[in-house]
């Protein structure tokens, strides 16, 4: 009846346990929350959620929220992601390839060796059972956009042979193109692979699966593409002969020529320019933040991120940090004035910003004796003795229904449980909870009592410093490796040093933008750094090799300058072309953060690029008396 329905509503209005938290300030909104186990969450259980909430709508409105809902529909989203943006990745490259290679056959031959590497990586995953995280779907992205390059320096160096030998046969034409460009490729693929490996140091799994998997994918290219390009010059032959290009002289190009005379000409303006932006670069690095935040994965105006927005404006939150304190002493959180400074804290936590609501051992006493004292204003408080406290906690364990005690305390009253609802799942409001409650560990150190933390948004923390941690490991080890691989490739530390030098550039002005732009660090752009070093020295060691091959031919360092600059620099740039325009592809996907990796990998090539062809070149040509000597 309608009068009992007053009574319930007058009952809630009053009970400050439900009112504002069970039930919203406007009485137009109720709670339901369903508590989980750490495994219980499931996708077949997000469907059946999703599925009763469908089922019981209308006229009311039923909304989902919370972590395991937007884990949900980020593993539904992300396959449907990547069936986008893979074909149109795959019709970017082939129109940027045929465009740059002049010939179908070759195009048809690069697409088949990236696409059946992607095919590899994936059918690997699932031979070993290992699930799409969201991450998962750049794989795809990185194979075919990374994939071209070998095929790239394979096909001009072949133009360039020819060019210069129109009579050479078949396999001539094969065997050179092995014998130039095999070692370079084999220690870019190398490097490339050693980028993607690093990525499994972290110890976020999605993180470290994805450089695994990646870094097999650009294995098998480099395979395939070492196999079937120099085949299908034995088989079908090089095609129609390259037109030389307009304005050739003495075998070069006069832009790239002009270009490596320019760069010579005005090296300290070089220098100060790249000296400039570094410093701002290092600047915007200061202001670079980790976010691990779920809902940052989706667009505001996503379905999911308004009902978040929703839940959060009505209730405390739908992110949670429990602060955990722990003694040894039975009955510890019956005495008074440990329950003060647990009061203290509370309140303290309360003042911060998005925080919504708290919940602890402190609300049902008051609410005790409060409605002990004939709900005098007076008594909403703690009460003062230890005896009392006891005898109201004995009431409440005999009223029947003591489980909602045990989610604040043990049976012991030896631990207690405080909490804190937020209304963002960023890592920047999660991490004011946790340095608030930090400043109280002595005050409850004193009197034996221990702080630890778990929840929700807790666990976002951990997962934030885990990829903080892992990034630093992964990119000093791919460095390293990077630094080794080419140092032996050349026979000289020297030369592994410059050509790290592009890699070294790329990366501080990639973490520079993220700062100044105020991209969070998050797990899809923590694999920026490492994947641009992989990448990034590709370009570095085609250019020394072929510098190094020309200065040892004709001894002339500006001679061999201007070569390299031409024939290799040309292949660099369209290497780098392909690879940006894959990339930018991303900026299509529904995920925030993949659309910010798509623009961050493109600068970080264009960067590589321009710093292999002004910076290391510089270096490089002030070197030539050293390298013109290793053997």
């Amino acid at each position: 009846s309608q009068a009992e329905a007053d009574e319930i509503r007058d009952a809630v209005r009053k009970n400050t346990m439900i009112a504002g938290r069970m039930v919203s300030a406007d009485e137009r909104t109720a709670l339901i929350v369903v508590e989980l186990p750490e495994s219980g969450f499931s996708n077949k259980l997000y469907d059946t959620i999703m599925g009763l909430s469908k089922q019981f709508s209308g006229p009311e409105i039923l909304h989902v929220a919370g972590r395991p809902i937007v884990e949900g529909t980020l593993a539904i989203l992300g396959p449907k992601d990547m069936g986008r943006t893979g074909p149109l990745v795959i019709l970017v490259i082939a129109i940027v390839l045929l465009l740059v290679l002049r010939q179908a056959r070759r195009t048809v031959i690069t697409l088949a060796v990236v696409i059946a590497s992607t095919i590899w990586a994936f059918g690997l995953m699932t031979a070993l059972g290992v699930p799409l995280y969201s991450v998962s779907i750049m794989i795809p992205v990185m194979l075919i956009a990374i994939g071209v390059a070998y095929a790239i320096h394979l096909y001009n160096q072949i133009d360039y042979f020819t060019k210069g030998n129109p009579a050479a046969g078949r396999l001539e034409i094969a065997i050179n193109a092995i014998s130039v460009i095999g070692k370079p490729a084999l220690f870019a693929a190398l490097t490339t692979v050693a980028g993607f490996i690093s990525l499994v140091s972290s110890q976020v799994y999605p993180v470290k699966y994805f450089g695994l998997f990646t870094a097999f994918g650009v294995a098998a290219s480099w395979l395939l593409t070492m196999i079937l390009v120099p085949s299908g010059i034995v088989l079908w032959g090089n095609g129609k002969p390259p037109a030389v290009s307009r304005g050739e002289i003495n075998g070069y190009i006069p832009f790239g020529a002009r270009f490596a005379d320019a760069i010579s000409a005005h090296k300290s303006h070089v220098y100060v320019l790249t000296g400039f932006v570094l410093l701002l670069s290092l600047w915007g690095i200061s202001r670079v933040w980790i976010n691990t935040s779920f809902l940052d994965n989706f667009e505001q105006s996503s379905p999911i991120v308004q009902t978040d927005a929703f839940v959060n404006r009505h209730f405390g939150g739908t992110s949670s940090v429990n602060i955990i304190l722990d003694s040894e002493e039975p009955d510890t959180f019956k005495q008074p004035e440990v329950l003060a400074l647990m009061d203290s804290m509370q309140s303290s936590v309360m003042q911060l910003e998005n925080v919504g609501d708290s919940q602890s051992l402190i609300n049902y006493l008051k609410r005790m004796h409060f409605s002990m004292n004939a709900a005098d204003p007076a008594f909403d408080a703690i009460p003062g003795s230890s005896d009392i406290i006891a005898q109201y906690l004995l009431l409440y364990e005999m009223s029947g229904d003591p489980d909602n005690l045990w989610k604040v305390v043990d049976a012991d009253f030896r631990s207690a449980n405080v909490t804190v609802q937020l209304k963002s799942d960023d890592s920047r409001t999660i991490n004011r909870v946790i340095d608030k409650a930090k400043e109280y560990v002595d005050d409850f150190a004193k009197k034996g009592i221990t702080i630890n933390f778990a929840g929700s948004g807790y666990k976002s923390l951990i997962f934030s410093n885990l990829i903080l941690s892992g990034q630093i490991a992964s990119l000093g080890l791919s460095v390293l490796i990077v630094f080794l691989l080419v140092a032996f490739m050349f026979r000289s530390a020297l030369l592994g040093a410059i050509a790290s030098i592009p890699v070294l550039i790329s990366m501080v002005i990639n973490f520079g933008i993220m700062g100044i732009l105020n991209i969070p660090l998050t797990t899809s752009t923590a694999l920026i750094s490492s994947i641009a070093v992989g990448i990034g020295v590709d370009y570095a060691i085609h250019f020394i090799a072929h510098y190094r091959e020309h200065l040892r031919k004709t001894g002339d360092e500006a001679v061999a300058a201007r070569f390299s600059m031409s024939h290799t620099g040309r292949a660099v740039l369209l290497n780098a072309s392909i690879v940006i325009s894959g990339f930018m592809v991303m900026v299509f996907s529904v995920f925030p953060p993949n659309r910010q990796v798509g623009l961050l990998v493109s600068l970080n090539m264009l960067t590589a690029f321009l710093a292999t062809v002004t910076i290391m070149f510089l270096v490089l040509r002030k070197s030539s008396s050293i390298v013109k000597e290793r053997k």
